[in-house]
């Protein structure tokens, strides 16, 4: 009888735990270097924690070692960014505003570490935001409600150098601060709506009445000058009769005239033109 050929498998147990191995090993090998390089993205700058200790300097964008498992690296972004700001405060005259804003703001290279030790990264809701409303509610409570709402370019410029101030312009840079929108209560605004209707009009009346006057003047000093004009030409025929004559070789159109006396003595100036023929 021929004898059965016994089974094998198609991975024998050695081969098995060899692939078991170098799969383990590849593994590892991935781990070691996903943990030991990184990447800082255009437009960040790293931050090198080691065993929760901050590392003085920042890394600059691209790729880097770290000692795996022990370092970590933090990216903190140092382009411009701009958040919104519900900012509270009361005028001079103890009325109440609420203001709506948009604040601009960028992390300089230098205080990268410094902002992450202290703000975790970003600076803004323990930082800027306090500083922001802090400024905003010193300058509205020297200027009355109808004043912040009619010089917003002013309370604006001046509470950005403020905040600026309070925040340090080292520090951080504060790019802008922009008002958008400006409320009050609903009485406060339709009186304050009324008031500047009222102001409109009374410089409409002021200018009208100013017009008025202007052209009442105007007719006086026209109406004195032709009066001075008539007595001067009066005097001048008082004192030289002749001066009719000169008026009418001022005015001669070029045609030959005739002059015929009268009986009056007026002379009587006929066109050449119109004289009888014999």
């Amino acid at each position: 009888m021929k004898q059965a050929t016994p089974y094998t498998p198609p991975f024998a147990p050695v081969q098995l735990s060899k692939l078991l191995g170098f799969a383990l090993l590849a593994f590892v090998f991935i781990i070691l270097a996903s943990t030991s390089t990184y990447v800082i993205k255009p437009g960040n700058r790293g931050v090198k924690v080691i065993l929760g200790k901050v590392q003085a300097g920042f890394l600059p964008p691209g790729l880097g070692f770290k000692s795996p498992f022990v370092t970590r690296v933090v990216q903190v972004p140092i382009r411009q960014r701009t958040q919104p700001l519900q900012a509270e405060c009361y005028s001079a005259d103890l009325q109440q505003v609420n203001t709506h804003l948009q604040i601009l703001y960028r992390v300089p290279e230098q205080s990268v570490v410094p902002i992450f030790q202290n703000y975790a990264g970003d600076p803004f809701d323990s930082l800027i935001a306090p500083r922001v409303q802090e400024a905003l509610k010193e300058v509205a409570a020297l200027q009355t409600a109808e004043m912040i709402v009619t010089n917003r370019y002013m309370v604006k410029s001046k509470a950005l150098q403020l905040a600026r101030t309070k925040i340090g312009t080292n520090f951080l840079n504060l790019v802008d601060l922009v008002i958008e929108e400006i409320s009050l209560s609903k009485e406060l605004e339709a009186a304050i709506e009324q008031k500047m209707v009222q102001e409109q009009e009374a410089a409409k009346a002021k200018f009208t009445q100013r017009k008025a006057e202007i052209e009442a003047e105007t007719a006086i000093i026209k109406a004195k000058g032709e009066g001075d004009s008539i007595r001067i030409r009066g005097e001048a025929l008082d004192l030289n009769p002749s001066f009719i004559d000169l008026q009418i070789i001022e005015r001669w159109d070029g045609k030959s005239p005739l002059v015929i006396g009268g009986g009056s003595g007026t002379p009587i100036v006929v066109p050449l033109n119109e004289v009888p023929r014999k």
